[in-house]
This record gives structure tokens, sequence and C-alpha cells, in this order.
């Protein structure tokens, strides 16, 4: 009997001995699963929600000012508001979100990619992401007068006297893009004073003060492959561009019928050092890495499970910010 049992026990040690290695040979690939498109889209959710403020304001007062968690002024005229066409008085209330650094785009997937004249993208320096949302009693809100904030430029690597105006567009896949917004309603503009920009928008919504980056070399397309199992549904691919500080970040934004990401437009710059970041979900927390580069025309970028770490919302914005 005792024969049997040692018999029994060493096969059942080779067998676990040659799923073992053959896990090993996978570098583990084969045991972590990829997230679901709602476990992805949920880990964003929770990084827009974290960088959610609110406040209450009362209308039908006059201008009401509120101060942001980073020192905004954002200023309300509270006799404008109105619910489907009827002005409202009393207590509403705002949602408001600030983005400065890319860590934080990228967790929210907010990044700074502008619309083109001619329907393109290309990369923002930002001043600045922002949302605004009034709500009363659940219902949703609109403004007849213009919005007004007052940004300090401590906050964006100081006075840069090319930013402009931009709002967001939401696609209908839920991705956000910026739109020039200089005379779209004439309510729009950014004007630069010393230590602060003075901005003035006409929308709730979301609002951008940025200007396009500029590099004279020539442009290329460059392509990602993720990990098996990852795609667009399930994971993104970001761009953070060496040099252009912490308030700029590209989005690999298309997926390929061979499996790739791709910026399609070919706006890279050939010779260009950037890290490519690849982003996930896993059991609530992020599976991400990065990877230092310059790029050369037609780049394919290989990212495999075993360069990946896994890690949690601070930890990823301290690795993405700490990117230079």
């Amino acid at each position: 009997m005792k024969t049997n049992f040692k018999s029994i026990g060493l096969l059942l040690f080779a067998i676990t001995t040659l799923v073992s290695c053959d896990n090993s040979d996978n570098n583990g690939d084969n045991l972590i699963l990829p997230p679901t498109t709602a476990a992805f889209k949920g880990i964003t959710e929770k990084g827009i929600k974290r960088n959610t403020q609110n406040f209450t304001i009362t209308a039908g007062t006059g201008v009401v000012t509120f101060t942001s968690a980073k020192g905004v002024k954002v200023n309300i005229n509270g006799d404008c508001l109105t619910k489907n066409g009827t002005a409202v008085t009393g207590q509403v209330n705002i949602e408001y979100i600030e983005l400065f650094d890319k860590g934080n785009m990228l967790v929210t997937n907010k990044p700074t990619m502008g619309i083109t004249a001619d329907g393109k993208k290309n990369l923002l320096i930002s001043g600045g992401e922002f949302f605004i949302k009034a709500t009363q009693g659940g219902v949703e809100l609109q403004t007849s007068c213009t919005l007004n904030m007052i940004v300090p430029t401590s906050l964006t690597d100081g006075f840069d006297n090319l930013m402009t105006l931009w709002t967001g567009v939401i696609d209908e896949k839920g991705e956000l893009a910026w739109k020039d917004a200089r005379g779209a309603d004439g309510k729009g503009g950014v004007q630069g004073e010393g230590n602060n920009y003075y901005v003035t928008f006409g929308n709730f919504g979301w609002t951008n003060v940025d200007r396009f980056y500029s590099d004279p070399r020539p442009k290329t397309t460059l392509l990602v492959d993720a990990p098996d199992g990852y795609d667009n549904t399930n994971s993104a691919v970001y761009l953070s561009y060496d040099g252009e500080g912490n308030n700029a970040l590209a989005k690999l934004d298309t997926y390929t019928t061979a499996g790739f990401f791709s910026e399609h437009y070919g706006q890279i710059p050939v010779g260009l050092k950037c890290h490519v970041i690849f982003a996930t979900e896993d059991n609530g927390q992020w599976r991400y890495a990065i990877k230092a580069v310059t790029v050369a025309a037609g780049d394919v970028y290989t990212f495999t499970l075993a360069e990946t770490t896994v890690g949690t919302e601070a930890q990823l914005i301290a690795a993405i910010n700490a990117i230079q």
C-alpha cells in the first residue's frame, strides 16, 4: 500500500513539474486572463471618480465662485442656469474635474489629442483639461452665459502665449478628442497675464487650454503589438514625448485589422525620443509596461506580459509622471 501511495505521489509530482515547466516557457502568460471590456472601462471610471470634485452653488443669486483643490477659480453666473429651457433657482450641484499631469490623464483616459484642420489628430501640449457639469434634482442644466476660470500658470509649466481654447468631443466609443474652439460661438478665449490664464467659454462639459505640438522632422506611422488576448477593447497604448513636460499625453487611437495599435495619421516625428505605454486592468488594479524608444520610420514595438507590472492607480500615476 505504501508503495502504491508513493508511486501516485511521484506521478503527481511529475505532472506538476511538467505543467510548471510549460508555464515557465511561456513566461506565465497562460496563467493571466485578459480583462473584459467592462473591467477595463471600469478602472478608468474609477480614475474619473477619484478626480471628480463636488461643489454646491445657489442659482438665482448672481455670479458664484468656487476654488478647486489645485487653486483654479471657477465663476458661474447662477442667474443664467436653466433646466429644460426654464430658469432655475436654489441649490445646484457641480461636478468638476481638473487634469494637469499625464499620469491622471492616462488613468482617466483623457489624452491630449487635438483634431487638425484636415480631420487628423496630433498631440496637444496642455495648460489643463477641465470638466464642469451642473445638475439639479439629477437633471443636467444648461447656461445662457459664459463661464470663466482663472488658472494659475504654476500648474502648467509656466506661461505660454500660444495657448488657445479647445472643447472636448466624445465619439460613439466614448473616446475624447479636442476641437479648436476659437470663434466657435463667439463666447470663448484664453488670455494670459503673468501668473494666470483667464479662460472664457460658453458651455458645460470638457474644456482645454492647449496648443499643438510642433516638430519639423519627417513624420511616420508606428505600430504596437500588445500581448496575446489584449486589444483596443480591454487595453490601451499611449505615448509620452520626452522633454515635453508633464502635461501632454498622446494615444494610439486606432486598431488595425492585423491586430496592431496604431497612430494612423502619420504624425509621429522620425527621431523622436518617447516612451510607449501599454496599460490594462488586472483584478481591480492596473497592469502596465513602459518602454523607452527612439522612433524610426515604420517602427513596430512589441509588449509581452513578462514585461508588465501590476500596481495601484497611485503607482501607475507616479511611474508615468516620472517619465521626463
